[in-house]
């Protein structure tokens, strides 16, 4: 078994989700686990090792085991890369980018003030 295979194993294990479903919903074929559980393979190209982190929410380096941090900063931006990871996590905050993201300057600041008039007040 390749150490690759084994975080893939882990991070599916923590987002709740079956290495066939992780497949599935990246486009990659269910046989590259099999290859890199067997220990026939024991890499990626680069391509799939994108699909991969952006699925999982981590940067390429964490999921090839070169970097300790899951969380790559983007453009050195705490704030950004929290964005990032959000709408990677949370399919709410993808639908809300969707349908938002060819609103005027004006649009998104109603958007704004609707949603925080929703917000219970802060004690």
């Amino acid at each position: 078994m390749s150490d690759l295979y084994g975080r893939i194993k882990r991070l599916c294990d923590e987002k709740g989700v079956r290495g066939a479903t992780m497949c599935r919903q990246t486009g990659l074929s269910p046989n590259l686990l099999t290859e890199l559980k067997s220990g026939r393979k024991k890499s990626v190209n680069a391509v799939t090792a994108e699909k991969l982190a952006r699925y999982f929410g981590v940067s390429v380096g964490y999921l090839l085991g070169t970097q300790d941090d899951p969380a790559e900063l983007v453009n050195d931006d705490p704030e950004l890369t929290e964005y990032l990871q959000q709408l990677s996590e949370r399919s709410e905050m993808r639908m809300l980018f969707h349908v938002t993201k060819h609103a005027t300057k004006e649009q998104i600041e109603a958007i704004v003030r609707m949603v925080e008039s929703l917000q219970p007040p802060e004690p």
